[in-house]
């Protein structure tokens, strides 16, 4: 395996493994999960104190309590009710000679009783006893006299019935927050949304604050491909030389980013930057995680933006990727998917070059895509069948494989019953 093609599998894994799959995430955000706004929904209480008297339990130093002097009330619930200290049941050491011990503190509050029975037919008088009542206090975020993170999550309690516009537009004045848990928690707010929804939002926001953004050098790498699609959206046609600069700067090293960017210079200057992606894309020089951008730029105007690059541009620009060895099974993949059958013949010619052919994963996808084409496509029926005289188990494993990824149909009362 060659150095290229190492680099490679730790990207491709590092995209598909890294962060928590979702049903929608932003095309170019690097990351998504849960995040601590999407916490606030589900703590029964959030408050913000300061911790004192830490005490360990003599029996036993595992287990202790902790008092927690509340100064705000993020999340309000009935248990706090006259409530100004809660006594946490863990062991928090405290640090003495700091005077600002302050913590954000999310809360579970559940009935006492551990028969489950019993609290299930309980009558409501017992329920409303909050005294009964246990605290479980499962996070706790350190919080500075100044910090901003408790008006943040209050204020994300306040947006979430909202629109996602709205919801959007309160996080985006977050994304520059000197203190890091917020302003990464904002940024994962954008990543867990659709582009579709983003989209909404973007069209309205400052272009001349997100240009402002790319343009520092302080500013994150790992943020320049959400702020490289929203500039491309709110921002002006001259600020695609900007872009442009940013992109040719050799002080700049886009280890992520690179799609959001590229997507953003065509969005603004549509010539420009379609001519820029097939340059990049074209010249193998270029390491595979830049040409691997470029696919993910393609990806992106494929399914989201065909009113502004045509599917038949896409489709041009996979040509070209098809014919990079290092490369060609990721494009031949997403043709497959998008059913492009009329592409067959540059799959199975390309595939059949002795430098892809050297490659399994690349081999596996050109058969994967032939075994897939429709049952008048000749030549894909061709392939199959010298495949299958060649390496008939590997060919029924790969079928198998096909099958198993189509969606299950729905469950019914019949299929249910075995019939």
């Amino acid at each position: 395996m060659t150095v290229r093609h190492l680099a490679r599998g730790l990207l491709v894994a590092a995209a598909a493994f890294g962060v928590p799959a979702a049903a929608a995430a932003c095309p170019f955000c690097s990351a998504q999960g849960q995040t601590l706004s999407g916490e606030v929904n589900q703590a029964d209480l959030i408050v913000l104190g300061t911790l004192k008297n830490a005490q360990r339990d003599p029996n036993d130093i595992t287990r202790g309590t902790t008092e927690l002097h509340i100064e705000k009330v993020i999340k309000p619930h009935d248990y706090l009710t006259g409530k100004k200290v809660l006594l946490l049941p863990r062991y928090v050491p405290v640090d003495k000679e700091t005077a600002d011990n302050k913590f954000l503190v999310f809360c579970s509050v559940y009935a006492g009783t551990t028969d489950v029975t019993a609290t299930a037919v309980a009558s409501s008088l017992i329920l409303g006893n909050f005294a009964t009542y246990q605290l479980d206090p499962y996070r706790g975020e350190p919080a500075k006299a100044d910090s901003k993170l408790p008006d943040y999550l209050k204020g994300a309690l306040d947006v979430r019935q909202k629109d996602t516009a709205a919801r959007l537009k309160y996080f985006f004045d977050y994304l520059d927050s000197p203190e890091l848990v917020v302003s990464s928690d904002a940024y994962m707010e954008f990543g867990n949304a659709d582009y579709k929804e983003v989209r909404g939002v973007a069209e309205k926001l400052p272009g001349d604050k997100v240009l402002k953004w790319l343009t520092d050098k302080d500013t994150p790498a790992s943020r320049f491909g959400l702020y490289g699609m929203l500039i491309g959206h709110c921002g002006k046609k001259e600020d695609a030389a900007a872009i442009r600069k940013l992109l040719d700067d050799p002080s700049r090293v886009y280890s992520s980013g690179l799609d959001g960017m590229i997507a953003g210079y065509i969005l603004l200057d549509k010539k420009a930057g379609w001519d820029y992606l097939k340059e990049t894309i074209k010249n193998e020089k270029n390491e595979f995680p830049v040409r691997y951008a470029g696919l993910k730029v393609l990806r992106f105007f494929w399914e989201y933006r065909p009113d502004v690059i045509s599917k038949e541009q896409v489709l041009d620009g996979m040509k070209v990727l098809i014919a990079q060895s290092d490369l060609a099974d990721l494009p031949m993949e997403d043709l497959r998917k998008w059913e492009r059958w009329e592409l067959t013949k540059d799959v199975l010619e390309n595939g059949q070059k002795e430098t892809h052919a050297a490659i399994p994963i690349v081999r596996r996808a050109v058969l994967r895509f032939a075994l897939s084409a429709p049952a008048g496509n000749e030549a894909a029926t061709a392939y199959v069948a010298q495949a299958r005289k060649a390496d008939p188990e590997r060919v029924k494993m790969i079928e198998e494989m096909l099958r198993d990824e189509k969606p299950k149909p729905p469950l019914t009362e019949t299929t249910a019953n075995g019939k």
